[in-house]
């Protein structure tokens, strides 16, 4: 039997979620732009709520010691993280973000919040806007269940009495409502697959594997992957490049020449 590179690991979104917080998984650039959408947050986190399958995530075991970024690192940084994530970044920085209600940067390198809503008596989750915070109807931002000041039977009845006095409750509803939204809190529990490569495997066979076993077949995202192993090898530069990047996006004030035309990297 040939040796296997990688192991099968289960997780809860609650352990995975912590697992960041405290260092010990590594996202190795949460500081670039985050590219996804807010409507295709809003379907993750959807999907989960419905029980489908969201897919695997490819870990890689670092055998390395370094300096790394990583999201969660409120006063809990860990120099040396034992997983690195290879394929799944933006799926765990929407739910990291979201849950824990923490900032991501946009494409003009500014902080925002990911806001997404849910009205629990049709169970359906929209993109946060003026619309919906106006609506009792709805929770407009979801995050807020997952505080740690917040108590479940309390956010529930104060839910209600807020809607009740917009409009009178049927019987049905008193009962729909408080089981919907203690369904999308226990998402914490949600089950999620890891692939989890040895560190062992040398960088070009993990990309190999990558494209080997996802099921549509596209490439490891060259940007992702870069960033991943500058984060292990390189983490001085990775941390010039984004602050290049930061800078190519701030209009100069003074005439001088910008980032873009100042740029200069020089590897090791």
């Amino acid at each position: 039997m040939a040796d296997v590179l990688f192991k099968k690991v289960e997780y809860t979104l609650k352990k995975l979620l912590e697992d960041i917080s405290v260092g010990e998984i590594a996202l190795p650039d949460i500081q670039r732009p985050f590219v996804w959408p807010a409507a295709k947050v809003r379907d993750l986190f959807d999907s989960m709520y419905q029980g489908y399958p969201v897919g695997y995530l490819l870990f890689w075991e670092n055998g390395y010691s370094g300096e790394y970024r990583h999201i969660g690192a409120e006063g809990k940084q860990q120099k040396v993280p034992h997983l690195l994530i290879v394929d799944g970044q933006q799926r765990l920085t929407s739910l990291y973000a979201v849950i824990k209600r923490v900032p991501v940067i946009g494409k003009d390198y500014r902080p925002h919040y990911i806001r997404i809503s849910f009205r629990p008596l049709d169970e359906k989750f929209e993109v946060t806007n003026p619309a919906i915070e106006k609506d009792a109807e709805w929770i407009a931002d979801i995050s807020i269940l997952w505080q740690p000041n917040t108590s479940s039977f309390a956010f529930i009845q104060d839910f209600l009495q807020r809607l009740e006095a917009r409009r009178p409750l049927d019987s049905e509803e008193k009962e729909r409502i408080p089981r919907a939204i203690d369904r999308l809190a226990k998402l914490l529990d949600y089950p999620l697959t890891t692939l989890e490569i040895s560190h062992s495997v040398k960088e070009d066979l993990v990309s190999d594997i990558f494209v080997r076993i996802n099921s549509k077949g596209t490439p490891l995202n060259q940007a992702d992957f870069i960033l991943t192993l500058m984060s292990v090898f390189w983490d001085e530069g990775r941390v010039e490049l984004e602050d290049f990047c930061r800078r190519a996006k701030v209009p100069p004030s003074d005439n001088r020449p910008s980032a873009r035309a100042s740029r200069r990297m020089v590897p090791p």
